[in-house]
């Protein structure tokens, strides 16, 4: 008798066996295969159904952090967690402060010898073997990359330009009216600016203008005081929308 891929074939069951115990027989084989399947499949189940939640959570983690304090290692400190913590009670983590590494103090110390840096090379000489940004030879980073054009920015560079408005160049205004540098620009009392702000400064000669009210975006002390002696006022521009900011009365 055979059996072919869990058939049972006619030569393999006696005929003298009842129809019951032929069925039963049956039954039998059917379970077991089954059964069979069933382990097959939970082999190749992958571990993140919900199934195997539950045997993942009883499961005790064997990772531990190693703490280089010998001194804490069999120490109890399951207490931790419950006292209140004050300035004399403070104390850092368990490995959370490394003792550094001693170099060249013995091969024992395991950073004797070369240290680390090898047996010979450029990188095993003292001092710093390359200058900041050095790629070997090749270009380097910062001279691949596009340059902008504009002001520079960063340290040393926020200084404010303004143009410069003399106070000599105010005298052919009339008494009560208003300058600006534009007003100055078509009188022709001044040439076109390289800036877009102005400010205020003393000039070569004499302020003789008498209350005129001066708009600018900056003053010098000494060009308020000036202005503000001659019975005139000083209004302060904005930088960005040029409206008037401030207004100093005489």
């Amino acid at each position: 008798g055979s059996f072919t891929h869990g058939r049972c074939t006619s030569a393999a069951l006696p005929n003298h066996l009842p129809l019951t115990t032929l069925t039963t027989m049956m039954r039998v084989f059917l379970l077991a295969a089954l059964v069979s399947s069933a382990a097959a499949f939970g082999s190749f189940c992958p571990r993140n159904l919900p199934s195997h939640a539950a045997t993942r959570s009883t499961r005790s983690s064997n990772l531990s952090m190693k703490i280089y304090d010998w001194k804490r290692r069999t120490a109890d400190e399951s207490a931790i967690h419950q006292e209140e913590f004050t300035f004399d009670n403070l104390r850092s983590a368990p490995g959370s402060r490394k003792r550094k590494n001693r170099k060249g103090r013995g091969i024992a110390a395991g950073q004797g010898a070369s240290c680390g840096f090898g047996m010979r090379g450029q990188k095993s000489r003292s001092g710093r073997p390359t200058r900041p940004g050095f790629e070997g030879g090749q270009q380097p980073l910062y001279r691949r990359l596009p340059k902008f054009q504009g002001r520079p920015t960063g340290p040393g560079h926020s200084k404010k330009l303004f143009n410069l408005i003399k106070l000599d160049e105010l005298n052919g205004a009339d008494e009560g009216s208003t300058v600006s540098f534009d007003s100055l620009l078509e009188a022709g009392s001044t040439t076109k600016a390289k800036y877009s702000i102005h400010k205020v400064v003393v000039g070569r000669a004499d302020f003789s203008a008498k209350g005129v009210t001066v708009q600018a975006h900056a003053f010098t002390q000494a060009a308020r005081d000036a202005i503000e002696g001659s019975g005139g006022k000083c209004e302060l521009l904005s930088r960005t929308t040029g409206a008037v900011l401030e207004a100093v009365e005489a």
